[in-house]
């Protein structure tokens, strides 16, 4: 393979190739499933959808885990604030979350696996830790890691055992032996409900975030596999603990690629949920179309931060009506993409050079540009078949160029007919009328020798 990815570990962009000839594994942290997604947890979930399509352009089969979080503080408060399971909260979100990226074309990853269903593997886990003295149980029945008994610590990070704890502002809580330590297994409360416990060597308790996905990554990939991703923000403490648990425990490297995509902002603050300034991602379902949506975020580099607007979105539906316009000219013929085309190559090069999807985009621009000039219908099926490996362009261009119109189709038409008899009659003030009030309602008419032709404005 000729592909490059930047590898956090390394801080460095590496060659990549497989374990695995032809075969890539791959875990990507999910979602903590208490609530909605917002368009933060679609920007991490879109980049390493991106991902695993261009993989499986460039020839390889990918093994894609993605998991699932369905035990933690914030889903036990939120279950319990409204008065419903644990499972149920979960299943509902599970599937709000489905349903939600699924409109944004974000493929399944090949495993899902949820939380709750790996106990006894992190069971496990934190018995091998304990074995080897890298866990200790506390005097309030939590079992905890002990970092500094591991070498390396901080290795992802880029951060010293002492400057971690420089900037460490949690007190020691009890039965600490250290601020770093983290919680493997968290002793259970009085208060918590019963679906929140699991019988264990180590007492009746519940485990902690980071071993969760130790577990489940090495119970569905192995001890050590290609790529590890995730949002930026969990490079630490979650990806560094994780590194610290399997390979404390395995005595090998857990993954060989560590990859991460950037925040999205609003007004230069990263969005979250605790700052309240994130957008779900059916709010912004309700103003936009979902290529729209998912164009946007493509666009930009998957390590960039991404500013989010309505003037980006809207001028991210105008830059793919470009796209769309050009395929609307000419029935794209059914192409398998030869790599050598110049635009292909251009494309294939830019991918391969740590997903670089802008310079991609650009490419669509330019076979676009060269789709309205020669009306060649084997570029435009270049240009749909290069749009695949992003999940763009598979839409009806007609259907995309006039989504969102106040107008039916039927209404739209009399108005062309009435417009076209207005200027065969050469009362031109009445054709510029009709065109006026059709434009004042959403509507761009669009003149040429074939006749004339209308879209959405926006």
């Amino acid at each position: 393979m000729s592909l490059r990815i930047y590898n956090t570990l390394s801080r460095a962009l590496e060659d990549f190739s497989p374990l695995e000839p032809s075969h890539v594994r791959m875990y990507v942290c999910g979602m903590t499933i208490y609530d909605l997604c917002h368009i933060g947890h679609a920007r991490m979930m879109m980049a390493f959808d991106v991902v695993q399509r261009w993989l499986k352009a460039s020839g390889m089969r990918v093994t894609y885990v993605r998991n699932i979080t369905d035990i933690d503080d914030k889903i036990i408060k939120r279950a319990l604030e409204r008065g419903i399971t644990i499972r149920q909260l979960t299943d509902e979100m599970i599937a709000a979350m489905h349903q939600d990226i699924g409109a944004l074309g974000i493929e399944p990853p090949s495993v899902e696996p949820r939380a709750t269903e790996y106990v006894p593997q992190m069971l496990s886990l934190i018995g091998q830790l304990e074995g080897k003295g890298l866990a200790y149980r506390a005097s309030n029945g939590d079992v905890n890691y002990s970092v500094r008994k591991f070498e390396g610590y901080g290795k992802l990070s880029g951060k010293s055992l002492d400057e971690l704890r420089a900037g460490e502002r949690v007190a020691v809580q009890d039965g600490k032996e250290d601020p770093l330590d983290f919680v493997l297994w968290k002793s259970a409360k009085a208060d918590e409900p019963d679906d929140a416990k699991w019988a264990s060597e180590f007492g009746t308790g519940r485990p902690g975030w980071h071993i969760e996905c130790s577990a489940m990554s090495c119970a569905t990939l192995g001890e050590t596999f290609d790529i590890h991703g995730g949002g930026a923000d969990l490079q630490f403490p979650h990806h560094e603990n994780e590194i610290a648990q399997s390979e404390g425990a395995t005595g090998k490297p857990l993954a060989k690629f560590w990859v991460h995509n950037g925040f999205v902002r609003v007004d230069n603050e990263k969005m979250s949920k605790s700052l309240g300034n994130f957008f779900t991602i059916r709010d912004v379902l309700q103003q936009y179309d979902a290529e729209t949506v998912r164009f946007f975020i493509v666009r930009a580099h998957y390590r960039s931060a991404l500013n989010y607007s309505d003037a980006h979105l809207d001028d991210a539906r105008q830059a793919l009506k470009r796209l769309y316009t050009a395929l609307s000219l000419v029935e794209p013929a059914a192409v398998a993409v030869d790599w050598s085309n110049p635009y292909a190559a251009r494309f294939k090069a830019a991918m391969d050079e740590d997903f670089g999807t802008p310079e991609a985009v650009a490419v669509l621009f330019d076979l676009a540009s060269e789709v309205n000039k020669t009306r060649s219908a084997e570029l435009a099926g270049l240009l749909k078949a290069l749009g695949q490996c992003l999940g763009l362009l598979q839409g009806d261009p007609k259907a995309f160029l006039q989504a969102g119109a106040g107008l039916d189709e039927a209404a739209i038409q009399a108005q062309i007919a009435a417009r076209a008899a207005a200027k065969a009659a050469k009362d031109f003030a009445e054709a510029d009328r009709i065109r006026q009030a059709l434009l004042a309602q959403g509507i761009v008419l669009k003149d040429s020798a074939a006749g004339t032709t209308w879209e959405a404005a926006q």
